[in-house]
C-alpha cells in the first residue's frame, strides 16, 4: 500500500483555485477601479497630515465624491446604448483626469514625501502640503499638455524597413500608415482634413488604415470620416477593421470606406506590381470580429492569402499586434498594426503590455516577420496623450536584392 497522506496535489489542481480566485477578483475590477481612482487622490491630497481648514476638507471631499459618482454614470450614458456625446465627453475627461491624479498621487505621495523627510524639510504638515500642491501642479500641467498633444495633427515618423524578399523593383516603396483615428464625441472633422493633407504631402504609393476608425456608427461619424476620400496614393488605399468597429455596426464602416474609395481588405489580398516585382498586400478582420456575431466577419489569414504565390513577400494589415503570432507562423514579411496607442496616458502602457507583444515601433518575431506597431493617429476616450505621442508613419520598404 502506498501512503498518500502527504502527497501534494497535481500542479494543475493547485493552480486551479488560484486562477478561479483571480477571475473572481477581475469580475469586480469595474467596481473597484473607479473607487481607487478617486479615493487614493482624495486621501493623499486631503487626509495625510495636511490639517486643512474644515471648509477646504469638506469641499475637497465633496468634489471627489461627485467625480466618483459622475464618471461611471456619464460613461454609461455616453458609451452605452444611448451614446450621448456630451455625456461621453464628460465621462472620458473625468476618466483621464482621475487616472493622472491617481498616478501622481501615488508617485509623489510616496517618493516626494520620502525625499522631503530625508532632506529634513519642514514639519510633517509642511511636507504633506508640499506634496498636495506638487500633485495638483504636475497633474494640471500634464493634463493641459496632454490635451494639446491629443488634439494636434500628429508628427510624421519616418523609417526604412528592410525586407529581404522584396524585389529590387519595389525598393523605395512608400507606405503611409494611419490608424486609430477614433472619430468620436468631440467633432474632429477639421482635424481629420488636416491629417489627410499631411498624408498627401508624403507622396505615398500605398496608404493603410489599420482600423478603429471611429467610436459610433458610420452614419453618425460620416462628417469626420469624409476627408479620408481626399487621401492620395499612386497604387492603393487599403483598410482593415479594428475592434471598435465591432462596437458600432462594423459593416457600415466597411461600406463607407468602400464608398470613400478605400479598399477594405477583409481576409483577402491584392497584388502591387512595380519594376517587374510583386508585393502581396493582405488584410484580416480584427480578432474580435468572430465574437461580434456579424456574418462573415472573422480574422482568417489563410483566406487572406488564398491564391497568393508563397514565394512573394507579404505585407499584412492586422489591427492588433498580437496577431503577429499567426503572421510569423505563416511566414509574413511585415505586419502593420495599431490598437495600443502607445499606452496613450503614462503609465497605462504597462497594462497594455499584458495583452500585446509590442507597444510601439518596429520589432522582430520569429525568423522572418517584422511587426510595426503605430502609437495611433487619434485618441480613444480621454482627450489626452501623456508621454505617448500620436503619429502618422511613413515606412520606406527596402530591398536587399540587387539587379
Amino acid at each position: 500500500m502506498t501512503d498518500t497522506s502527504n502527497a501534494r496535489p497535481a500542479e494543475g489542481e493547485a493552480q486551479a483555485p488560484r486562477q478561479s480566485r483571480l477571475l473572481r477578483l477581475l469580475r469586480y475590477l469595474p467596481l473597484i477601479a473607479p473607487v481607487l481612482l478617486w479615493a487614493v487622490p482624495c486621501w493623499v491630497l486631503l487626509f495625510t497630515g495636511q490639517h486643512w481648514p474644515l471648509p477646504v476638507t469638506v469641499a475637497g471631499t465633496a468634489l471627489f465624491v461627485l467625480g466618483l459618482a459622475a464618471m461611471p454614470l456619464a460613461m454609461m450614458r455616453g458609451h452605452g446604448r444611448r451614446q450621448q456625446d456630451r455625456a461621453a465627453i464628460i465621462g472620458d475627461t473625468l476618466l483621464g483626469g482621475s487616472w493622472v491624479l491617481f498616478t501622481w498621487s501615488v508617485l509623489l505621495g510616496v517618493l516626494l514625501r520620502l525625499a522631503l523627510t530625508v532632506a529634513g524639510v519642514g514639519q510633517s504638515e509642511d511636507r504633506a502640503r508640499i506634496v498636495t500642491w506638487a500633485v495638483l501642479g504636475v497633474s494640471a500641467a500634464l493634463l493641459a499638455w496632454g490635451y494639446v498633444e491629443a488634439r494636434r495633427v500628429p508628427r510624421v515618423r519616418r523609417l526604412d524597413v528592410p525586407l529581404p524578399r522584396l524585389g529590387a523593383g519595389l525598393d523605395g516603396l512608400r507606405v503611409v500608415l494611419i490608424t486609430d483615428t477614433h472619430y468620436g464625441p468631440l467633432d474632429r472633422a477639421r482635424w481629420s482634413a488636416r491629417v489627410c493633407e499631411t498624408v498627401n504631402t508624403l507622396e505615398a504609393d500605398l496608404v493603410c488604415h489599420t482600423g478603429d476608425i471611429a467610436d459610433g456608427t458610420a452614419e453618425r461619424r460620416r462628417a469626420q470620416a469624409t476627408p479620408l476620400a481626399t487621401v492620395r496614393a499612386t497604387e492603393a488605399r487599403v483598410y482593415v477593421t479594428g475592434n471598435h468597429e465591432y462596437y458600432s455596426e462594423a459593416q457600415g464602416w466597411v461600406d463607407l470606406m468602400d464608398e470613400l474609395g478605400w479598399e477594405p481588405l477583409r481576409n483577402r489580398h491584392l497584388l502591387l506590381e512595380r519594376g517587374g516585382d510583386t508585393l502581396v498586400v493582405a488584410g484580416v478582420d480584427d480578432v474580435t470580429a468572430e465574437s461580434s456575431g456579424l456574418a462573415g466577419h472573422r480574422a482568417h489569414l489563410a483566406g487572406a492569402l488564398d491564391g497568393a504565390d508563397p514565394e512573394l513577400p507579404v505585407l499584412l494589415l492586422a489591427h492588433q499586434p498580437k496577431f503577429v503570432d499567426r503572421a510569423a507562423a505563416a511566414g509574413i514579411d511585415l505586419q502593420l498594426s495599431g490598437h495600443t496607442h502607445g499606452g496613450q496616458i503614462w503609465p497605462f502602457h504597462h497594462l497594455v503590455r499584458l495583452d500585446q507583444p509590442a507597444l510601439a515601433g518596429l520589432s522582430r518575431h520569429g525568423v522572418r516577420t517584422l511587426l510595426y506597431t503605430s502609437r495611433g493617429t487619434g485618441f480613444w476616450g480621454p482627450p489626452f496623450r501623456v508621454f505617448a505621442p500620436s503619429e502618422i508613419t511613413l515606412l520606406v520598404l527596402r530591398s536587399a536584392q540587387q539587379r
